[in-house]
């Protein structure tokens, strides 16, 4: 891969050429045929046989049929109507709207055709006035010109679709047998992104995968860790494999900026959002969901920005992200978003309503999934100034079937919670005092899978303490919440069982002072990290809640992300490009050993590569556990292996080192020893370089260095 210049780079270079770089034409510069210089063109796709449809010229125009036939006379009256119709809609180009006539009868033809700024303005205008009633007589038949184009190429007679022979793919998840039991990673830095497996074992990453401006904004791993999403200005791309990271599937979604996969990896959802041509309208949004391995497109979703910022913690342009949220646990049976008023759950055999109509709730304000079951947990804030509490109700998905609702009164703020397995689900209620000038936190802790779904409220023993952070443990039992408003705040451990009832919340201990604000869980349970970033500078401490004891205390400084492997073996803490120094990343054991430090100029992305779950029974999983030392003998072999050949490597390398320092006194001795005459000329003849044999004498020596000689009068009546 070349490198490639700045322009101050080039200047700099035509300089010390002599050649004028304001007399050259850069856009007459041609490289010679079939040369690229290494750096491939996203522009070569063109020369693909899968074109993309997009990028057709005539997408900002369409053509409006079933207009009046009317004379010359009346042509003027229903030009004005049809452009005040449309120019409502986005901005009509200068002699835009072009009505034919009959040459024989001076009569219009009954269409015309309107040419908009953009695509998106004759989207709109094709949706909006489709089927318009003008008057009973003229119904509008709206089409965009690409559309007709399209429709004109169709063959008279239909003729079978050519049969392709069946090639066989890569398998997708042969990365899951690496012998070495590795994961993989991806970052991307400055212009390249880097998939490489981690090598632990060796303390370093192994190279996979290389490719520069492979992504124009970011790149994302689907769910089960098939695939890799990049983002680019015609649309969306996967590519998927263990080393060669082929191109599966592309998207073709104009100025994508976001995207998300369903919890399965069936589904891809892309988000776009363009500028108004009229400054009094909002943003134009587009979302899309495409069939992954198809490419097709199952369902659109448009509409301006304020239609989907309803919920949600963030996004852009005021759009809550994920516009659309996924439920029904791996099977990708449901999907749904938040409106005013209602909550819209749509399924993805027809991709339409359940029973073709939305679930009203009167201002619900956030929902949530349960993490394995179609159950949504929705939040309803007070009403009517107190006089209707807020509410937090869960609900069956299809039969709509309410099953706990529990009110909640003098509200301020509520965050729901679900455990990774849809066991507990917390709800942090933030309540007023009596007299409404503070706030104090509990929780509500619903125990999902018991008959009945019984409620305990959890109040802290400062229940002033603000809440910084909380998190469940990964198929566990157990939560952390960091809490207090000291700089140095709490961190408490709390277990849904206690020591005789397991349908108790109890307390397992409190940390105090800690420099922490938030809490990485690993994904297997037991151990956990309380992390300290932004104002903690990036304090780590590893923590063994089975055993409530500290492993490690470590730094990372000025940490901006954290992630466990999938396994919960390594944890990468990573500096990015929000930083001018220190970019890069470092690998540590669960237990807080730095194995590795890379640093990355640009850092911009660390991404594990997830893994899908184990094909394992629970029985068999548990008889590994039981038979560990049997299984572990193999591998502790093999670590055995990797620390001899390491020690073994190290050996090579301090001898390696002696011998060029030997070769190097071996030089300076042949050198001292051809200068023995000389020294011996300078030392009067003597020839010992040995200076104890010398005798130390002191020896004066006087020079005269300059003389001045001056007259000086005298008064003899001084003294």
């Amino acid at each position: 891969m070349a490198d490639v210049m700045s322009m101050e780079e080039i200047r700099e270079t035509a300089s010390r050429l002599g050649i004028d770089i304001s007399q050259v034409d850069l856009d007459s510069i041609r490289l010679p045929p079939g040369e690229d210089f290494g750096i491939r063109s996203d522009d070569e796709d063109i020369n693909e046989e899968d074109n993309l449809e997009f990028d057709a010229g005539f997408s900002n125009i369409i053509v409006v049929d079933n207009l009046p036939v009317v004379p010359k006379e009346k042509f003027d009256k229903l030009e004005g109507v049809v452009r005040k119709i449309y120019s409502q809609i986005g901005g009509i180009k200068e002699d835009g709207l072009s009505m034919p006539v009959d040459p024989a009868t001076q009569k219009t033809l009954g269409y015309c055709f309107i040419e908009y700024n953009t695509p998106q303005e004759a989207e709109i205008a094709r949706e909006k006035t489709n089927l318009y009633k003008l008057d009973r007589a003229h119904i509008f038949a709206v089409n965009v010109f690409d559309d007709i184009d399209k429709f004109m190429k169709v063959p008279d007679e239909w003729a079978p679709p050519e049969t392709k022979p069946y090639n066989p793919g890569e398998n997708l998840q042969h990365w899951l047998t690496d012998e070495k039991a590795r994961d993989q990673f991806v970052i991307r830095a400055g212009s390249d992104t880097e998939v490489l497996w981690n090598d632990a074992r060796h303390l370093k990453p192994d190279p996979v995968y290389k490719r520069s401006f492979w992504t124009e904004s970011f790149v994302q791993w689907s769910p089960l860790g098939t695939y890799l999403a990049t983002v680019h200005r015609q649309g969306a791309a996967v590519w998927g494999g263990a080393t060669s990271f082929n191109r599966l599937m592309r998207y073709a979604h104009p100025q994508v900026k976001l995207i998300d996969f369903s919890p399965g990896e069936r589904f891809l959802v892309t988000y776009s959002s363009h500028e108004p041509s009229n400054p009094r309208d909002t943003h134009r949004v587009v979302l899309n969901i495409f069939d992954v391995r198809t490419g097709k497109v199952m369902r659109d979703f448009k509409g301006s920005a304020d239609e989907f910022a309803v919920g949600g913690t963030g996004g852009v342009t005021g759009v809550s992200w994920p516009v659309f949220r996924w439920g029904g646990g791996k099977d990708d049976k449901y999907f749904a978003r938040i409106g005013k008023n209602i909550i819209s759950v749509y399924e993805t055999e027809t991709f339409t309503l359940i029973d073709k109509k939305s679930i009203k709730v009167e201002n619900v304000m956030d929902f949530n999934w349960s993490p394995t079951d179609p159950i949504l947990a929705l939040f309803v804030p007070e009403l009517g100034g107190g006089n209707q509490p807020a509410r937090v109700s869960l609900v069956q998905i299809p039969s709509k079937e309410e099953l706990r609702q529990k009110n909640l009164f003098s509200v301020s703020d509520c965050k729901m919670y679900w455990q990774s397995n849809g066991d507990y689900l917390a709800v942090k209620v933030d309540r007023y005092t009596k007299t409404k000038k503070s706030t104090y936190t509990g929780f509500e802790l619903f125990r999902i899978k018991e008959r009945d779904i019984p409620i305990e409220v959890l109040e802290l023993e400062n229940k002033n303490d603000k809440i910084i952070a909380f998190a469940w443990e990964p198929k566990g039992h157990r939560f952390a919440v960091v809490h207090g408003d000291s700089p140095r705040p709490d961190i408490s451990f709390y277990s849904m069982r206690s020591t005789h009832n397991t349908g108790r919340v109890s307390k397992l201990t409190t940390l105090k002072g800690k420099q922490a604000n938030a809490l990485y869980w690993s994904p297997t349970g037991r151990f956990i990290i309380l992390a300290g970033l932004k104002g903690f500078n990036g304090q780590l401490e590893f923590y063994n809640v089975d055993e409530l004891e500290t492993m490690a205390t470590t730094e990372h400084f000025m940490t901006t992300d954290i992630e466990w492997d999938p396994t919960g073996r390594y944890v990468a803490t990573s500096v990015t490009s929000v930083h001018e120094m220190e970019n890069g990343f470092n690998i540590w054991s669960f237990n807080g050993k730095l194995l590795y430090r890379i640093l990355k100029d640009h850092f911009f992305q660390f991404l594990w590569r997830p893994r899908p779950p184990s094909f394992l029974s629970p029985e068999k999983e548990e008889e590994i556990a039981k038979n560990l030392k049997r299984y572990s003998k193999k591998y502790e072999a093999e670590d055995q292996d990797v620390s001899m050949l390491l020690s073994e490597q190290d050996r090579e390398k301090r001898k390696m080192l002696k011998d060029e320092w030997d070769r190097w006194v071996n030089e300076w001795k042949k050198l001292h020893e051809a200068e023995k005459l000389d020294r011996q000329r300078m030392r009067d003849g003597e020839a010992s370089d040995e200076e104890e044999e010398y005798e130390a004498k002191e020896v004066e020596v006087e020079e005269l260095l300059d003389v001045l000689e001056e007259v000086i009068s005298f008064d003899f009546g001084q003294e």
